[in-house]
């Protein structure tokens, strides 16, 4: 497989090339057509990162930062509970203090949570993005 760029910019994923037209489909939609080969310009892009890309900016990076279902669970626990301290975070969940920290950072990084003061203490509180990314995964 290949990544190919049609002539209106569009990105496409190479299925079947024949003479005068290759079968593309699109990552987006996952639509397959027939473009003329004069129209396809190979991209140096790894096939399965553009397969990637079909799948909106803010899941991708929701599903990048959750490794595991436990990193899952907490990403879900903060869109259900709000904001929570560090204290409560500790308190509440099965996860060391240096792995805590390291999946907050990773949420953070990922525009997922955002530092807030919980109760008077230091927390963190899932952005918008996070709070639509768990309501698509659950849909």
């Amino acid at each position: 497989m290949q990544s190919v760029r049609g002539s209106d910019g569009t990105r496409y994923l190479l299925v079947k090339r024949s003479s005068e037209a290759s079968l593309v489909r699109d990552p987006s939609t996952g639509e397959e057509q027939y473009l003329p080969n004069d129209n396809l310009d190979p991209v140096g892009e790894s096939p399965l990162s553009a397969a990637a890309a079909g799948v909106s900016p803010e899941v991708r990076r929701a599903v990048l930062a959750c490794r595991d279902e436990r990193s899952l669970g907490l990403l879900v626990e903060f869109a259900d509970r709000g904001g929570l301290s560090v204290r409560t975070l500790l308190d509440a969940y099965d996860l060391c203090e240096s792995d805590l920290h390291g999946l907050v950072a990773e949420f953070r990084a990922a525009g997922l949570l955002a530092e807030a003061t919980v109760a008077g203490e230091r927390g963190y509180e899932p952005t918008d993005e996070a709070l639509a990314v768990v309501e698509r995964l659950r849909g």
